[in-house]
């Protein structure tokens, strides 16, 4: 039986509403963030079908890791979000997993990714510096010029990107994204339009910041590793060693094999059915789910776009 997980909610100086349009019920105007599948202290996802109900994911983890064949991590290692970025996200950066270990209380370090859902036009990330030169990058930084240091690029629908971590990045307006990422809530904030939510400048990590930037990183933007199978395209838009994600754009029927023992899997556009094991579970974007190593037949069937994350 699948795994249905219920979004955790995170309100954002930068959010807004259109993560409504996933069929998320917002409390109010500034939701920048649904972790939709995640067991992270922070943003621990309710189980909301099944045996497990009520259960979050990191209960579930703990207790029945047979589910996800006995994988040998400590803590569950990938997390999902869907993000509404509608005024820019702070310029920031992510430890690897030895700096986050080291001064992070023995936390992963945070390697992610974005795949544009939607973006407005002219909508632009920051992704690195424009300098090679690590000690020129980290002069201009402890200047404050942004400007002269930012490396911006301008970003359409469907587009992937994957950020390394020691990458300086951030989301401009106007974009809707989907990231797979390790499971961790380590971010350096290295300037926030001098913003405020009550009062209060957002606070900056500026010296962290400066220790984990990392200068060399090569732009990595959409994938051509794409294949038809029953008819249906499979483009693989990233392999490595902390995750890989496949996006599938299914009309019809897919006979799926699950590529590990469990698969983090999110419906970004339409919708169907996905039978599993003799079971049929009606999806509808914005529907997130985990395939357990218990889940041994499926199908999917449908007009859906389907992201799907694992190790």
């Amino acid at each position: 039986m699948p795994l249905f997980l219920k979004p955790v909610l995170h309100e954002k100086v930068w959010g807004g509403r259109r993560l409504e349009d996933f069929g998320y019920r917002l409390p109010n105007d500034h939701i920048g963030e649904a972790w939709a599948i995640s067991a992270h202290p922070n943003g621990k996802c309710e189980i909301v079908n099944g045996p497990y109900a009520g259960h979050t994911l990191d209960q579930v983890w703990e207790d029945h890791r047979e589910l996800f064949g006995d994988f040998p991590s400590k803590d569950f290692p990938l997390l999902v979000k869907m993000v509404d970025v509608q005024s820019p996200q702070s310029i920031q950066v992510h430890p690897d997993d030895a700096y986050a270990y080291e001064n992070e209380n023995g936390q992963y370090g945070k390697s992610e990714s974005w795949y544009i859902i939607d973006a407005e036009p002219g909508a632009e990330i920051v992704y690195g510096v424009t300098s090679e030169d690590r000690d020129e990058a980290i002069d201009k930084i402890k200047q404050d010029d942004y400007e002269a240091v930012l490396n911006k690029v301008t970003v359409t629908p469907g587009e992937f990107y994957f950020i390394p971590a020691g990458t300086i990045h951030s989301i401009g307006a106007g974009v809707i994204a989907y990231e797979t990422m390790q499971s961790s809530d380590v971010s350096y904030r290295i300037y926030d339009y001098d913003r405020d939510a009550e009062g209060l400048g957002r606070e900056l990590n500026k010296e962290k910041a400066l220790d984990v930037i990392e200068t060399n990183q090569s732009l990595t933007a959409a994938t051509t590793d794409v294949e038809f199978v029953e008819n249906h395209k499979r483009t693989k838009l990233i392999a490595n060693d902390f995750f890989t994600m496949v996006k599938w754009e299914i009309s019809g029927t897919l006979n799926y094999m699950k590529p590990r023992e469990f698969v983090l899997i999110s419906v970004i556009d339409g919708g169907g059915e996905v039978v599993v094991d003799g079971e049929i579970y009606n999806v509808s974007k914005g529907s997130n789910f985990i395939l357990t190593s218990h889940d041994l037949d499926t199908v999917f069937e449908g007009d859906f776009i389907l992201l799907v994350s694992f190790l």
